[in-house]
């Protein structure tokens, strides 16, 4: 009768504490064995996934740290953080994959547009100091966008210098005439 006592109060134990035994598991343990697959596979996916993944878990971590004594509070947000953890890492849902796609990338690619609705930030005017830049631009441009878009691109900006020109010749004879 022990022993049936002792594995009931054991189980009832890794129960009442499955968030601090699997949370370690799921957020450290499987990332960083994934992460060094990923490191040696040649696939840039996987590599996104874990890059992504480690950087929300510092924000988790950094929210967890700024916030510990208002989240003492919720004494569901172990398992909340366990279960979003889950959705982030597991191959099954891509979760960090699918947070870089729908969240961050949006936000890094064009941060005017994501902002400007929250507070007016002046729109800076791209300079590019020396040659490398403009050809690292370019490069990421296609990369991003491909080789047509890019194509479209130039000739949009050649018919409008095309234009422009054609104004300033016109206001210029304009000018002589007053």
């Amino acid at each position: 009768m022990g022993s049936g006592n002792a594995n009931n109060s054991f189980l009832t134990v890794v129960a009442k504490n499955f968030d601090v035994l699997a949370g370690p598991l799921v957020a450290l343990v499987y990332p960083l064995y994934a992460s060094i697959k990923a490191i040696e596979s040649g696939s840039r996916a996987d590599d996104q996934q874990w890059l992504t993944y480690w950087v929300l878990y510092s924000l988790i971590t950094i929210f967890e740290l700024s916030f510990a004594k208002v989240l003492e509070w919720f004494p569901i947000w172990s398992y909340a953080k366990l279960f979003f953890t889950c959705w982030l890492v597991l191959p099954q849902f891509n979760g960090a994959t699918y947070v870089y796609k729908n969240f961050i990338r949006p936000f890094y690619m064009n941060p005017q547009a994501t902002t400007s609705t929250i507070w007016y930030i002046p729109k800076k005017i791209p300079s590019f100091k020396k040659q490398d830049d403009v050809l690292s631009a370019a490069e990421r441009y296609i990369e991003e966008n491909g080789t047509d878009a890019f194509q479209r691109l130039i000739r949009k900006a050649d018919t409008e210098a095309k234009a422009r020109r054609k104004h300033y010749m016109i206001f210029e004879e304009d000018e002589k005439y007053h």
